[in-house]
């Protein structure tokens, strides 16, 4: 039977003997909480505390924890505290609730900041060795089921080849020759602007001609592919793994990089090069309209002077970068794809790491082709 809870106080010359009756339950938890409450001041003048359990009819952990805690501020507080009457009953439940947080708290010690940095030094050493590795192995994969195409050509998923061209390539024209042009466009205006003070207004075509075709159209060109080529390949390839649509391939016997990864990274590798060449004559074509209107320069003497400044093997620099900057780009977005797990976060966190690693390496990509040229003279 429910009753309602009561807590008697009786002070004894410098002792405290707190009575409680009634049913300590979680039903009268508002009831218990204002008792602790009106008790609190009566425990601090308190040297000794007595708890008389013997009225107590029910009690559950709610009743037993604000009774614990009752003892437990005495006893931190160097005041003894003896315990009578508990029913058999309720034994058990009072000693388990006062064997809680009995044991000392372990501090946990400063991390040394020198370590600290040791450490995640080596994880992320770790780490990059680690994408180092998957990256190895999508391309050694690649190259197997490209030498398997090679072998039996019929095998190639000719269809899918040509669609994916047409997406990366086809589709990409638009917005990559509007932004090679507003580029080329503006290193003309600013290179006009800077070199009018020197009277060396006609290098502007050196610099835009050279910048575009070894430099720039290229790199612009594979950077926009991979945020936007590289970004679908990895949401696509992701979808297909949350959907396991990959591991069905697998059951009914299809080479999942044959199948899927292949024919987008043959199309990449075919797209970029022609969308970096629309790109360097749009680049071109903007720096010389601006240099046009702008420069007061005539595309007559812009085209001569271009033939000038500008050799075939600057044109062959920016074409020869192309493909190895589309196999990264393709490397890298299938294999991300590939570990998306099965939620819409993972699909977007690795779309976004995928974008990351495909500019990143393309600029590292750029440069080591810029010192290896330099080597070699061209």
């Amino acid at each position: 039977m429910n009753s309602a809870p009561l807590l008697n106080a009786v002070t004894t010359g410098d002792s405290l003997e707190l009575r409680p009756t009634g049913s300590w339950t979680v039903v009268n938890a508002n009831l218990l909480e204002n008792l602790f409450n009106a008790v609190t001041p009566q425990l601090a003048s308190a040297k000794r505390l007595r708890v008389d359990l013997a009225g107590v009819r029910e009690i559950d952990t709610l009743g037993a924890w604000l009774l614990e805690k009752i003892s437990r501020g005495a006893e931190q507080a160097g005041r003894p505290v003896v315990v009578t009457g508990v029913d058999e009953r309720h034994a058990e439940l009072i000693e388990d609730v006062r064997k809680v947080n009995r044991g000392k708290r372990r501090v946990q010690p400063r991390p040394n900041a020198a370590l600290a940095l040791l450490e995640r030094t080596g994880r992320s050493a770790f780490g990059a060795v680690g994408e180092a590795a998957i990256l190895l192995q999508m391309l050694g994969a690649v190259s197997w089921a490209l030498f398997g195409v090679l072998r039996r050509p019929r095998s190639l998923r000719l269809t899918s080849l040509v669609y994916q061209t047409w997406r990366f390539g086809w589709q990409a024209i638009p917005i990559v020759v509007l932004i090679t042009f507003l580029i080329g466009a503006i290193i003309a205006q600013q290179g006009i602007f800077h070199f009018r003070r020197f009277g060396a207004e006609s290098y502007v075509v050196d610099m835009v001609g050279i910048l575009v075709l070894r430099e720039i159209g290229v790199l612009i060109v594979a950077i926009m592919v991979a945020g936007r080529s590289g970004s679908a390949c990895t949401a696509e390839l992701g979808s297909m793994k949350m959907r396991e649509e990959i591991d069905a391939l697998s059951t009914m016997g299809l080479d999942p990089v044959e199948v899927l990864i292949l024919p987008r990274i043959v199309a990449l590798v075919i797209a970029l090069p022609i969308l970096a060449f629309l790109g360097s004559m749009a680049a071109l074509y903007g720096g010389g309209l601006i240099a046009w209107l702008y420069g007061g320069m005539s595309p007559a003497i812009f085209i001569a002077r271009l033939h000038e400044a500008v050799s075939v093997t600057h044109f062959e620099v920016g074409m020869i970068k192309a493909p190895f900057m589309a196999l990264v780009i393709g490397i890298i977005a299938c294999s991300e794809g590939l570990k998306v797990k099965g939620s819409a976060e993972s699909l977007g966190r690795q779309t976004t790491t995928s974008v990351v690693k495909s500019i990143f390496l393309v600029i590292v990509l750029d440069g080591l082709f810029a010192v290896f040229f330099a080597s070699i003279g061209m």
